[in-house]
């Protein structure tokens, strides 16, 4: 099968030339010489989706002629319209195009082969095209018996829960945890042989009620929230291989500490008690402070910093997870590349976390354009190159933010349309997957 690496344009001709004597009738006048009908259509095999064509007519002196498609060999009959055709095929192969026009003097056809790929044929797993660092995705407990099963185990061998590994849905009312979510996503991951990141022990926004309304005295505050920690990760000891402990501390356009409940309960030094909890826990699970905006907001990332390496002077933390909510425009690899000189100088790890990438950050999209397409083809391209440079001892993991555009948490979080993923609604790779190959092919 021939491997498509860019739209190709077919354009073949068929012209009739229906050839009148001009002769003048019995009162002198001229007969009309007809204009001469002449066939052609162009087909362009989509980048964005290898199995779907547009059918574009050509064609001329075919006004006021019925005109249809037939886009497989004796295949089902498509009335021609104004613009452009679209067709999508099932699979791979060799398909005939056929154009017909009802013309005075019989029906005129015209046909050319076309061939088109599927893009899951054509892609390599993306955890093959690389041993130095897992590729991971995140998940819920409901799509681990869906067809999302099916690329997960393909493509991907680190899992991280998108939300169901955090405090208010583990630990929802005092003394009364609940794991049945956590539980399925670890051992899913088991299972298949897979990496599981955790995320997250400690996050202000997924704080249950009860935590923020807790009534006994700080001290014993802290012996509470020491008891979740110990018991979250110990009961995951020696399966989950990595924690983020506490996420997104830093409050925005300050640099300070978030005032959160455990800050006011707990004080300034409450990052790294919980640090010392889940280390005491599992001393052999890796240990992350995760943030985002971190690659380009300078005075966050020397806050970010600061905690990390008051963290590193106890022993407290293994890497850094720098989230990848980014788009096409933005951040610069400069940019990105800011992160990474400050982990590894470090000697820490570095996890590109909670990777998609936006194409319609001005709103300016109903669809997805093929322009946009390749656009965020090239910038997972980069982030995935600018990754895989890092020293392979700095190496984790790399975390794609969800598998299909239409189940984005940014769609919600924008109030906008948006396909930041690797995958579409039908569970297609698109072009960006083939961006993040194309960074590891060397």
């Amino acid at each position: 099968m021939k491997n498509i690496k860019s739209a190709k344009i077919i354009h073949l001709t068929l012209v009739l030339i229906i050839t009148f004597f001009s002769c003048a009738n019995d009162e002198g006048s001229i007969t009309k010489i007809p204009e001469p009908i002449v066939l052609s259509f162009e087909l362009v095999v989509s980048q964005q989706n290898t199995l779907r064509i547009t059918a574009n007519n050509t064609s001329t002196g075919i006004n006021g002629l019925n005109s249809y498609w037939q886009f497989t060999e004796n295949g089902p009959k498509v009335t021609d319209e104004a613009g452009p055709e679209m067709h999508l095929y099932d699979a791979s192969g060799d398909y005939l195009v056929t154009l017909t026009v009802e013309a005075p003097e019989g029906d005129i056809q015209l046909s050319k082969t076309v061939t088109v790929t599927d893009s899951n044929e054509m892609q390599p797993p993306l955890k093959d095209a690389t041993n130095s660092f897992s590729v991971g995705m995140a998940v819920k407990s409901s799509q681990l018996n869906t067809q999302h099963s099916d690329i997960l185990i393909r493509e991907f061998n680190n899992l991280t829960a998108e939300f169901e590994m955090k405090m208010n849905i583990m630990y929802p009312s005092q003394g009364n945890y609940d794991f049945t979510a956590a539980d399925a996503i670890v051992n899913y991951g088991v299972d298949n042989n897979m990496n599981i990141h955790g995320h997250t022990l400690i996050w202000h926004t997924a704080t249950p009620e009860w935590v923020n309304n807790f009534s006994g005295t700080d001290e014993e505050f802290e012996d509470m929230i020491e008891d979740y920690i110990t018991t979250v990760v110990t009961r995951y000891a020696g399966v989950v291989r990595s924690w983020d402990v506490v996420n997104e501390a830093i409050e925005d356009n300050t640099n300070n500490l978030r005032n959160s409940v455990f800050r006011q309960r707990m004080g300034d030094d409450y990052i790294s008690k919980c640090y010392q909890f889940a280390r005491n826990a599992d001393p052999n699970a890796l240990l992350f402070y995760n943030d985002y905006n971190i690659t380009f907001d300078v005075g966050k990332q020397e806050a970010t910093f600061a905690i990390v390496d008051d963290l590193r002077s106890k022993n407290l933390i293994d890497g850094i997870g720098a989230q990848m909510h980014i788009d096409i425009f933005f951040p610069s690899a400069t940019q990105i590349q800011s992160i990474i000189d400050g982990t590894v100088s470090r000697g820490l790890k570095m996890h590109f976390a909670e990777l998609d990438v936006r194409v319609n950050p001005n709103n300016d999209l109903t669809f997805l354009t093929e322009a946009r397409a390749i656009a965020q083809q090239n910038k997972v391209r980069e982030v995935v190159e600018l990754y895989n440079a890092i020293p392979d001892a700095n190496k984790f993991a790399l975390t794609v933010w969800g598998m299909r555009d239409s189940e984005t948490w940014l769609i919600d979080f924008w109030g906008q349309p948006d396909w930041p993923l690797l995958y579409d609604d039908i569970f297609k790779p698109k072009l960006a997957h083939k961006g993040f190959l194309e960074a590891l092919d060397n």
